[in-house]
């Protein structure tokens, strides 16, 4: 572990007036200090990519819930589609991008079900 010290004699001389034309805030520099954030112009488009993600991720979780009960042929691939690329673009919401994929296998996994035990892709809640 290293100290730094910093040197504070121009503050000390700006504010007792020797030096007038030296800014305190300008010249001295805190080594300890973070760097402040340089503001560019695509900060905007990375919060949205951020909240693009994370609506995948929900929307990933209600395809693949509703998949189990109706169309599962078309939402169980599309949750499972809309997870993974939640979860590439780096979501916050990991569960339920995580969620919306096993929602999605097992709406294949019905599927699967469906098919082997009727022989046909409609579902027969009737009897």
């Amino acid at each position: 572990m290293t100290l730094t010290l910093v040197d504070r004699t121009r503050c000390t001389d700006a504010a007792t007036g020797k030096d007038a034309d030296a800014s305190p805030g300008k010249d001295v520099v805190d080594p300890g200090a973070a760097p402040e954030p340089e503001k560019s112009p695509d900060s905007a488009p990375r919060r949205a990519v951020g909240r693009e993600a994370d609506g995948l991720a929900v929307a990933s979780f209600v395809l693949g819930l509703v998949g189990l009960l109706v169309f599962n042929i078309v939402l169980g691939p599309m949750a499972i589609v809309m997870a993974l690329l939640a979860l590439t673009r780096r979501t916050r919401r990991r569960g339920r991008a995580f969620l919306g994929l096993a929602l999605g296998v097992a709406d294949l996994v019905v599927l699967a079900a469906l098919v082997t035990a009727n022989g046909t892709v409609a579902w027969s809640i009737g009897g």
